[in-house]
């Protein structure tokens, strides 16, 4: 059990980290609240599936450029400063939603246009929040420090949108953004106690060639974009969370909404909390190929039940999946790029675990409207599997990568060794 378990001596070696993550376990906490109420308040004003779905095609664009941009800037600015000031401007905009949802008759185009405010400043933020990581925490301790991460967001999701959906749907949808808005609070008061990690000596200025530098050693290794275009894929043909409202009134569940929402967490946790074994694993590229298959395969079966249970049951083993891709996904990135592009790859990162969901939600809303609910959701998760299978047939190095041997991990290893050397012969003279 004790190989099995997840690893939680992160929390005790590094305090930077320990206040890191509290600051993020607070924040996801109250935003998937908002996550919940956003498709919610909108069903509720228009009825309509394309109107929900909408919300993720506004997301991509802003996502896009600031998701760049922010990588960029990630690579120059103070990361701790950079997440600071994010999460200061989410919290002005959770107070914009709650105003507009006061209103006698709040307007759509305004829950609109703050989405694709969350989603630019969602853009700057998580490349900082991702590239801290491996400078709070020592090289040898990033998957344990992956997995916590994860779990911090797992918490969220899961107790978040219950909590989301008793609030909005006993108390109001007011009550929720007001939630969200004090949390956030909180979480700031924790970024405020996280050391600075100021940018390398060596750091260049943003630039359009400097985010072009990025965007071509990305593309230079084919390890690195097996990890994008599987989970583009995933993401893209698979992702069902725009059908949630619609799906709890088919199964004659509406008090379900937040179950749906939490069930795919569910599996993700109980991943998580067993992750141990996952740093003697050493084909990480297989481990998100097949995650990826199960992913798909999950959320085909989960569109022929007509059971709330089994469709929960469906959904968890897909969360499972998608935490087991996600996980070997960030100990590639954390143990393979070099620091001084960390904060690009992690823009380029963050579009790809953040557009394919996006668009996801509007394919799934647009052939729900023209088929039927249980049609999108069952041919997506089966497209899924087989746009999976054909990526990986063109990339050999992605399916065959071993961390043991893989000459970006060997050297990356070599240069965190040499460093902590260095500090520790600095400390002890």
């Amino acid at each position: 059990m004790k190989k099995l378990a997840i690893d939680l001596s992160p929390l005790r070696k590094y305090r930077d980290f320990r206040n890191l993550w509290s600051s993020g376990l607070i924040s996801y906490l109250g935003s998937m609240v908002t996550y919940v109420a956003i498709p919610f308040q909108i069903k509720e004003l228009t009825n309509s599936y394309v109107a929900v779905g909408i919300v993720g095609a506004i997301e991509i664009i802003p996502l896009i450029l600031f998701g760049l941009y922010g990588g960029v800037l990630a690579d120059y600015v103070d990361r701790k400063k950079m997440v600071w000031v994010t999460e200061a401007m989410a919290l002005l905009l959770t107070c914009g939603l709650l105003i507009n949802s006061l209103l006698p008759n709040p307007k759509v185009l305004t829950i609109y246009i703050i989405a694709g405010l969350f989603a630019s400043v969602d853009g700057l933020q998580r490349p900082s929040a991702d590239a801290i990581l491996p400078r709070i925490v020592g090289h040898s301790d990033l998957p344990a420090a992956s997995a916590l991460m994860s779990l911090r967001w797992q918490v969220g999701v899961i107790i978040g949108p219950t909590i989301g959906g008793i609030v909005i749907s006993t108390v109001s949808i007011s009550a929720g953004y007001a939630f969200d808005a004090i949390t956030f609070i909180i979480s700031l008061l924790f970024i405020s106690r996280v050391g600075a990690v100021p940018a390398q000596a060596e750091a260049q200025k943003p630039s359009l060639q400097g985010l072009l530098d990025g965007i071509r050693y990305a593309f230079t290794r084919q390890d690195l974009l097996g990890t994008y275009l599987i989970d583009l894929a995933a993401m893209f043909f698979a992702m069902p969370n725009a059908l949630f409202p619609f799906w709890a009134d088919q199964l004659g569940a509406p008090w379900a909404l937040g179950l749906l929402y939490a069930a795919g967490t569910v599996g993700s946790v109980v991943v998580t909390l067993t992750s141990g074994w996952i740093k003697n694993y050493r084909f990480h590229g297989r481990a998100v190929i097949l995650a990826a298959i199960g992913w798909g395969g999950a959320i085909a079966l989960a569109g022929i039940s007509h059971s709330l249970i089994f469709v929960l049951v469906f959904l968890a083993i897909a969360g499972g999946s998608d935490m087991v891709s996600a996980l070997f996904r960030g100990t590639i990135w954390n143990q393979t790029i070099p620091d001084n592009l960390r904060g690009r790859l992690a823009g380029i990162e963050l579009l790809s675990y953040s557009i394919g969901p996006l668009a996801g939600q509007l394919r799934a809303a647009s052939m729900a409207a023209a088929t039927s609910l249980s049609f999108s959701v069952t041919s997506g998760g089966l497209i899924c599997c087989a746009m999976v299978v054909l990526l990986a047939s063109f990339l050999p190095k992605f399916r065959k990568y071993d961390v043991q041997t893989n000459e970006f991990a060997v050297q990356m290893r070599l240069i965190r060794e040499i460093e902590q050397k260095t500090s520790d012969e600095k400390e002890n003279p």
